[in-house]
């Protein structure tokens, strides 16, 4: 067998390879390359092996490329056994950037244990000016664009020459999800920009906005928006499918609180503790970008609801 390769970039445990010696315990399988002999996991159970006068030991083989050695060895030693420290974890996703440059953030994170936050950080610090994959893929072994401003753009092509279009239809052709082609159909019906102001660039944010026409903005418009969501609210609650549910119940009680906050919002901001109001103001936008998800969700399903009763009817 062969040893080299590790993802511990201090090496081995010397300690840790005693404590398993003297367990007495049976040491678990080891996983080896077949085609090359390299030991992807368990280079402490082997050296333990040795400490006990061991000529054996119980191994599994993997068949796989060169290439996805190392990966397997990182996510093993994530998963049990003594993990990697945080040093080793940051080595092996500067490793993956090069190796697999096409790999998602969250699809590193999973694999060297760091949180999905620090590798975007960590990605666009090391790969800043140089030439990087277009799209990349997901845990889910789906390829997704990096920048979905293109795609955004191209489903607003689409809805508006085709707006019977269902959501999956221009989802596929623009190359995002559905969820975002709803999110785009419901910026174009309110007379919005299909993109995200902060997801476009600066250049391409003020062409985008020049093509918008400009309203003058109203005092009273947030006021009125909170009188409908109010009424739409009173109709939902007397909705005995709503009332007589576990479900149904739950979501009237969340959304009647955020009605008395909203209610008593002055309130609320001249008693709030000044050293509160950054953290209370982040904790608000991130339930509105979790409730807008969850909004667009409920749209989704929806469409796709009537679009299959149009086709049985069909």
């Amino acid at each position: 067998m062969v040893i080299a390769d590790s993802p511990r970039l201090q090496g081995e445990d010397f300690e840790h390879i005693q404590l398993m010696a003297e367990t007495g315990e049976k040491l678990p399988p080891i996983w080896v390359h077949r085609p090359s002999r390299k030991v992807i996991d368990g280079v402490h159970r082997v050296r333990a092996a040795v400490v006990r006068g061991r000529a054996d030991i119980d191994v599994r083989f993997f068949h796989g490329s060169e290439a996805d050695v190392f990966l397997l060895s990182v996510f093993a030693n994530t998963k049990h056994g003594l993990p990697l420290s945080q040093e080793d974890r940051v080595a092996a996703a500067r490793r993956v950037f090069t190796t697999h440059p096409e790999w998602s953030d969250r699809m590193v994170a999973s694999l060297t244990g760091l949180s999905p936050r620090r590798v975007a950080a960590m990605r666009g610090r090391l790969t800043a000016g140089t030439p990087q994959p277009t799209r990349r893929i997901g845990r889910d072994g789906r390829s997704r664009p990096v920048d979905s401003a293109q795609g955004r753009q191209r489903a607003a092509e689409l809805i508006r020459e085709n707006p019977a279009a269902s959501l999956r239809e221009i989802a596929r052709a623009a190359g995002i999800s559905p969820a975002t082609v709803a999110d785009v159909r419901n910026r174009l019906d309110r007379g919005d920009v299909p993109v995200p102001q902060g997801a476009l660039p600066e250049k391409a944010r003020e062409n985008v906005l020049a093509e918008v026409p400009a309203e003058s903005p109203s005092p009273g418009k947030g006021r009125e928006a909170a009188l409908d969501l109010s009424s739409i609210f009173d109709r939902l609650r007397r909705d005995p499918s709503l009332r007589f549910s576990d479900t149904g119940r739950s979501l009237l009680r969340m959304f009647d609180a955020v009605r008395v906050a909203l209610r008593e919002q002055e309130e609320v901001l001249q008693s709030l503790p000044p050293h509160c109001r950054t953290i209370m103001a982040e904790l608000s936008c991130g339930y509105a970008q979790v409730l807008q998800t969850f909004g667009e969700e409920l749209k989704v399903a929806q469409q796709a609801r009537v679009e299959l009763q149009r086709a049985s009817a069909g």
